[in-house]
C-alpha cells in the first residue's frame, strides 16, 4: 500500500501491525481500518490493554514466566510438587500444559530454543538460571518439554549433555498420535516415534 496516499497516523499503526508475528502487510491494514471504523471506545480499550501489558506485567524472579507478582502464583503454591521441574520454551506452553491438568509440579521457562540459522545460542535462553537453579537442589526430576521441532531437539539435546552430571532424573515428553487422528494423515516422523515409543499391553 503506498504509503504517500495515507495519513501518517494510520500508516504508522499498519507499519507497527505489520511487525507482529503471522501479520502480513494486507492484514495490517485491514486490522488498521477496522480500529479507524470502530468506536473510540474499542481503539482506546485496545490502546489501554496495551499500555497495561507493559506496565503491569513482568517476568517471575524464579522461573521467568510472565506474571503481574512475584513469585507467580504457581512458584508461590505450597501445594505444588516442588521436587519436579518442568521446562518448557515459552511462556504460552505453561498455559498449554497447565490446561491438561496432568500436572502439578514447578515451571522453569526458557524464552525460546537454540537457534543458530536465528543467531541464538545458550546465553540468549534462561539456561543459565535454569542450571542456578538445579544446583541449589529440591529437585529429583527434570521434564524437558521442549518442542518437537530442530530447534526444540537441539535444546533438549543441549540441556541433556549440560544437566548429565547434577544427578537428576531427566525425561522428555513423550511423542506420538494426537488422539482422534487418522493414521493416513500422520507425518513420518510422528508415526515414526509413535512406533518406537509403543507400550506394552496389559
Amino acid at each position: 500500500m503506498a504509503s504517500n496516499v495515507l495519513p501518517r497516523p494510520v500508516q504508522r499503526l499498519i507499519n507497527e501491525f505489520a511487525r507482529l508475528p503471522g501479520v502480513g502487510p494486507k492484514t495490517a491494514a485491514r486490522l488498521a481500518f477496522y480500529l479507524l471504523r470502530a468506536a473510540d471506545e474499542q481503539s482506546l480499550a485496545l490502546a489501554e490493554a496495551l499500555q497495561e501489558l507493559k506496565a503491569q506485567t513482568q517476568l517471575c524472579s524464579v522461573c521467568f514466566n510472565i506474571t503481574e507478582a512475584d513469585p507467580c502464583p504457581i512458584c508461590a503454591d505450597d501445594g505444588r510438587n516442588a521436587s519436579l521441574l518442568c521446562v518448557v520454551e515459552e511462556p504460552l506452553d505453561v498455559v498449554a500444559i497447565e490446561r491438561s491438568r496432568a500436572y502439578n509440579g514447578r515451571y522453569h521457562v526458557l524464552h525460546g530454543a537454540i537457534s543458530p540459522v536465528e543467531g541464538i545460542g545458550p546465553d540468549d535462553l534462561k539456561i543459565a538460571e535454569l542450571l542456578s537453579r538445579l544446583e541449589r537442589g529440591g529437585f529429583d526430576e527434570v521434564i524437558i518439554a521442549t518442542n518437537a521441532t530442530l530447534e526444540g531437539d537441539s535444546t533438549a539435546l543441549y540441556l541433556q549433555r549440560r544437566l548429565a552430571s547434577l544427578n537428576l532424573k531427566l525425561t522428555r515428553l513423550a511423542r506420538g498420535l494426537p488422539v482422534g487422528g487418522d493414521l493416513e494423515y500422520t507425518d513420518e516422523i510422528t508415526l515414526g516415534r509413535a512406533l518406537e515409543g509403543r507400550q506394552e499391553l496389559h
